[in-house]
This record gives C-alpha cells, sequence and structure tokens, in this order.
C-alpha cells in the first residue's frame, strides 16, 4: 500500500504501501512476505525513515512507471516547476523531468532516494530533476508560492495530520499552478486480511473539506477505480480493480 510511503505507479502506487510514508507507496495484502513487515511492525513505526529504509533495502518496491492520476492530470499541463513529495524510487519525478518539468522530488528515505538517483541518471533526466530528503510529518514545509505543480501519491499519513501536511502542499502552489493528492481509499486498503484500519484512509471530499480552500480555488474531489496490481513491483503480479482518494485543486491568480 504504499500506504505509508508511497511512491509508485501502477501499482498502485504505485499501489503502494500506505501510511506515509507509511509517498506511497504495499498492499501487501497480496504477498505473504511483505505483509508481515507491516503486521510485525508497531504502525507508529510505519511513517519512520527507518521503516522504509528497511522495505527499501529489501528489494525495489515499486514499479518504476507514472502514478495514473499524475499522467492523467500533468500530462494537460505546460511543463514548470513540479514537487513531488513522496517520491520513493523516482517513477513520478522522472516521469515529469522527461516531459520537461524542473522537479525536486522529496523522500523520508535516504535508500529511496539514491536507487531514484541512479534511475534517473539511467533514464538521461538527472539534471532536472533535485532530490531532497525530507520528512513530511516533521516541520518541513516546501516555499510558498514556488510551484506550478505540487503532487503527492499514496503518501498518507495518521488522519489527525492530514490536514496540517496538505495545507503545507496547497502553500506551496503558485498561482495558476496545481495541486494534486492521490490516495488510498479504504474500499481497497482496509478490511478484513488488512494491516490497516479504515480510519487511517480519508476520502476525497474528506480531504477537500479538511484543506477549505477558498474561493481562489477550483477544487475538484473524486474517488475513481482503476486497475491495479498486486503485490506492486517490476515484476508485477495479480491484476485487480482498486479505489483511490483524488483530490485536485487549481490555484487562480
Amino acid at each position: 500500500m504504499a500506504t505509508p510511503h508511497a511512491h509508485g505507479s501502477d501499482h498502485p502506487h504505485h499501489d503502494q504501501p500506505a501510511p506515509e510514508h507509511a509517498h506511497q507507496h504495499q498492499h501487501q495484502h497480496g504477498e505473504g512476505g511483505q505483509a508481515a513487515a507491516w503486521q510485525e511492525t508497531d504502525p507508529a513505526l510505519w511513517f519512520t525513515e527507518g521503516f522504509w529504509d528497511d522495505r527499501y533495502r529489501e528489494r525495489p518496491i515499486w514499479s518504476g512507471d507514472v502514478n495514473q492520476r499524475l499522467a492523467e492530470t500533468a500530462g494537460e499541463l505546460a511543463p514548470g516547476r513540479a514537487l513531488d513529495v513522496g517520491c520513493g524510487e523516482g517513477g513520478d519525478a522522472i516521469w515529469l523531468a522527461r516531459r520537461g518539468w524542473q522537479v525536486t522530488a522529496s523522500d523520508v528515505s535516504p535508500v529511496a532516494l539514491e536507487r531514484a538517483r541512479t534511475a534517473a541518471e539511467a533514464a538521461g533526466v538527472a539534471e532536472a530533476i533535485t532530490w531532497e530528503h525530507a520528512d513530511g510529518r516533521s516541520d518541513w514545509a516546501p516555499p510558498a508560492g514556488a510551484y506550478d505543480l505540487v503532487t503527492a501519491s499514496f503518501l498518507q499519513f495518521p488522519r489527525a495530520e492530514l490536514v496540517a501536511f496538505h495545507r503545507k502542499l496547497a502553500a506551496a502552489v503558485a498561482p495558476g499552478g496545481t495541486l494534486l493528492v492521490t490516495a488510498h481509499h479504504a474500499d481497497s486498503h482496509a478490511g478484513e486480511g488488512a494491516p490497516f484500519t479504515a480510519d487511517l484512509f480519508a476520502t476525497a471530499a474528506e480531504m477537500a473539506a479538511g484543506l477549505d480552500l477558498d474561493d481562489s480555488w477550483t477544487v475538484s474531489a473524486t474517488d475513481p477505480t482503476r486497475e491495479a496490481v498486486f503485490p506492486p513491483g517490476p515484476d508485477g503480479g495479480e491484476r485487480m480493480t482498486v479505489r483511490d482518494a483524488v483530490l485536485r485543486a487549481v490555484r487562480h491568480g
């Protein structure tokens, strides 16, 4: 599930693991060994650098492909300055850079960032991406009004922390820019057999309500389904239908 952190791409985040990085980002319903990482770990640690470093040391986690929701959104935008928060192994950042964006990509895991740098070099876009080690749950905050696109894919935090985190992201959007938050939906990532409870997940409408943006923004909040692969990763897996929570907000001048 990217859940905790997810970064990925069609996996569902890719799928990705879940909580913020608990950005994200491993459904780990699909693979016993991966599920154990969540089930056998104190949930308070799902969101930490150490937890994600351990996961990334084991093997590549994501597919390396762009997340579907980012492709749908950014494919319509003129390239500019982008911020990818919870970038994981760099799939989204590399996709953006290939399309002419100047990207700042951040993640809580130095192991993930090193893998992402290597992938960017192999793709020939290293000069277009700045990698940043950052923990979104800390007092870290991106520069205000600096980016034409701010995206966070499957980078989930405890519900009590979501509003503050999302407000950091919105504050970084430049006039005319776009905020895109794609998260796991409880319909697909909680319940029997999953290590996660529904209270970890917010719907798109709940995320929008928490942000409470003024009329200088146009907001879209949807919970669409898509086809994804579980378990995620370069080798693929079983295809299934999952639901996302997608918040898209465009800031006017």
